[in-house]
């Protein structure tokens, strides 16, 4: 049944319940019906907010949503995706332990874990980024590539290089996800890494590491004297 929000008495509205509470005691529901703001002829911004998680499957799954979807939602336009959208991200940014690896010297192989930890959780594909680093190993900035099952064909040495290039970089370090979570790497893998290596050595521009994101650990092939 469609209740209004104007039908709801005020003190039981998501709006007023957050002022008067807290944010930590509201529903799944009633905090999307607030990022949502308002209805639309047909639905309140409650309703709309559940149609939203049925649609999604469960708040988790929300994380990887994107605008083609969410427009695909009857009552849902650009302004509501946008702010869903932009709210998302926010908390995604808020709960990872570094905002950017920008202008960061490169120290170890934990610190691009933390960092990407949060970005690709519950991703159902896995994506594979470069790290590309001046020569005093400062990050320069992050380039995601391919995203998909990785092997050797889908994973093109010339995409990597050319980036490598076109910002001047000394270094690169390459990582993807494990959807799995298992960290452990696949035979592709170890064949990728060790066709980047000999590339990167003839081009001068050095494979620093790279590594395995899992549920909530990484595997690193410079750790593992893999490099």
């Amino acid at each position: 049944m469609n209740v209004k929000i104007k039908d709801i008495p005020v003190s039981e509205r998501p709006r007023e319940r957050l002022i008067n509470s807290s944010a930590e005691k509201l529903s799944n529901e009633e905090l999307l019906a607030i990022v949502l703001s308002s209805g639309t002829k047909s639905y309140s911004s409650k309703v709309l907010a559940d149609i939203l998680l049925k649609e999604a499957g469960n708040i988790q799954n929300l994380q990887n949503i994107n605008l083609k979807q969410l427009l695909k939602i009857k009552g849902i336009g650009q302004a509501k995706a946008c702010s869903l959208l932009a709210s998302i991200e926010l908390g995604k940014r808020i709960n990872s332990e570094l905002n950017t690896l920008n202008n960061l010297k490169f120290n170890n192989s934990e610190m691009v874990f933390k960092y990407f930890k949060t970005k690709l959780a519950n991703k159902k594909q896995e994506h594979f980024y470069c790290l590309y680093l001046d020569n005093k190993r400062k990050i320069i900035t992050e380039k995601l590539l391919f995203i998909g099952t990785l092997n050797q064909s889908v994973v093109h040495p010339r995409e990597i290089f050319k980036e490598a290039y076109l910002l001047e970089a000394s270094a690169i370090i390459c990582l993807h996800n494990h959807p799995s979570g298992n960290v452990i790497p696949s035979d592709n893998d170890i064949a990728i890494t060790s066709k980047l290596i000999e590339i990167g050595k003839l081009l001068g521009i050095r494979v620093i590491d790279h590594i395995i994101i899992g549920s909530n650990n990484y595997y690193s092939f410079f750790e593992n004297n893999q490099l």
